[in-house]
């Protein structure tokens, strides 16, 4: 599991994944000194540390390496949100909270994200498994004030489904 990114690893990382090719130690120090007084030596060094730690490659150009990064902010980002939500006592709730903290364009991306991973042929693995769209709108509610448990979020979900939902707008729960 990755453990989160230090500050200054993090700027490092941004820059790396924003520019999308290989960089040097010179060029991320460049950029860092437009927002801050840094030395080129702390840099080396964060880089260092995150090749060691399995973040970037490195290839040796001349007398600098270059850097390029491992995987993408996306994959961080989500291996992040796996370990948290993996870590819960109750993950089905954790992810009816988290539903419930999301904007309207954040639901609209998450919709948009299953549609992608989820053919549309796909049947859901359970009824009880299924979150939708009104369910999520529903914990927002009540992250307000009152609780309303997964069960019987779930419960009546699989009881009376709501008519003229289409199953593209279904969100798998914790079975995804």
């Amino acid at each position: 599991m990755p453990r989160q990114l230090g500050e200054l690893e993090d700027a490092v990382m941004t820059r790396i994944w924003q520019w999308n090719r290989p960089v040097t130690v010179r060029e991320v120090l460049e950029d860092l000194q437009q927002d801050r007084s840094i030395a080129y030596t702390t840099v080396m060094t964060v880089m260092d540390n995150l090749h060691q730690k399995g973040w970037v490659r490195r290839e040796v150009e001349g007398r600098a390496y270059r850097y390029t990064a491992v995987s993408t902010r996306a994959a961080y980002s989500a291996a992040l949100m796996n370990e948290a939500w993996s870590k819960s006592d109750n993950p089905a709730a954790a992810l009816v909270a988290f539903f419930g903290m999301m904007s309207q364009e954040q639901r609209e991306a998450l919709q948009d994200a299953i549609r992608i991973v989820q053919p549309p042929t796909a049947e859901p693995h359970t009824a009880e498994a299924q979150i939708t769209g009104a369910q999520i709108t529903e914990a927002s509610e009540a992250r307000t004030g009152e609780a309303r448990t997964v069960e019987a979020q779930s419960g009546e979900a699989a009881a009376e489904p709501e008519e003229g939902r289409e199953a593209a707008d279904d969100v798998d729960g914790p079975g995804r």
